[in-house]
């Protein structure tokens, strides 16, 4: 097996009915910028239900329908928060919890010690997470996985990556390995994925191979490392629709 092995993201998604929630952080082709994306998908009415709306560099889940919300713990949430040259992006409110420990100077894993997965047995949903930092024309990121240690969900395993921004080069973590009862949950180190320059290039690659049935809402923000200008593409499937 090659470990250096990376894969079109398009190719990865394609053929799996439910990625769950994803998170693709990496540097473009041309290393001119950061690359972040996150979607969300949904199987229940309830986690159908949503769409992204920006809040100035912020992004925040909102249903689309508030009168079909059922339970608005797991599925209302700020993916993407910045504080000063930090950018997270999670899949639940941990997104505030690192926040918060940044802010006060402390770490992303350490903040994330303070968590572990989504309590929605029997599934377990793992928490995925991101933080960029961007400092002098360049970045570094990490990533981590807080996931059930057994099917009974007596307690949390936690894995955290550290990367170097390498041209081309990006990871993509998700939620789930596919669909199932349960779920089952994502295995292994983040995956390998290649980053394109052109952020509607990339924002059409993963929203044409997420499962058509289950995809809900993309958002991609790339970076410019030498301007800091920044440049977002959000779809929202129920906007689009109606």
């Amino acid at each position: 097996m090659n470990p250096y092995k990376t894969d079109k993201i398009g190719e990865l998604i394609k053929d799996n009915s439910y990625v769950g929630r994803g998170i693709v952080v990496g540097k473009t082709a041309d290393g001119k910028k950061a690359a972040v994306c996150y979607f969300i998908m949904g199987r229940s009415e309830n986690s159908r239900n949503r769409i992204f709306v920006e809040n100035g560099e912020e992004v925040i889940i909102h249903p689309f329908d508030a009168s079909k919300v059922e339970d608005p713990s797991l599925i209302i949430y700020s993916p993407i928060r910045v504080f000063e040259n930090k950018l997270i992006v999670t899949n639940g409110d941990q997104t505030d919890t690192i926040y918060d420990f940044v802010k006060e100077d402390r770490g992303f894993a350490e903040a994330l010690e303070t968590r572990e997965f989504e309590p929605d047995a029997p599934n377990f949903t793992p928490r995925i997470s991101a933080m960029l930092d961007i400092s002098e024309g360049d970045f570094t990121y990490q990533m981590s996985i807080l996931k059930s240690a057994d099917p009974e969900g007596s307690a949390c395993a936690r894995f955290t990556y550290s990367y170097p921004a390498l041209s081309g080069l990006g990871h993509f973590i998700h939620t789930y390995q596919g669909d199932g009862n349960p779920i089952p949950t994502f295995c292994g180190e983040p995956e390998r994925v290649f980053i394109l320059d052109d952020i509607d290039e990339m924002t059409k690659e993963l929203w044409e191979n997420l499962n058509e049935n289950n995809k809900i809402s993309l958002y991609v923000r790339y970076v410019d490392l030498e301007t800091g200008e920044v440049e977002n593409r959000m779809i929202n499937k129920n906007a689009k629709e109606n």
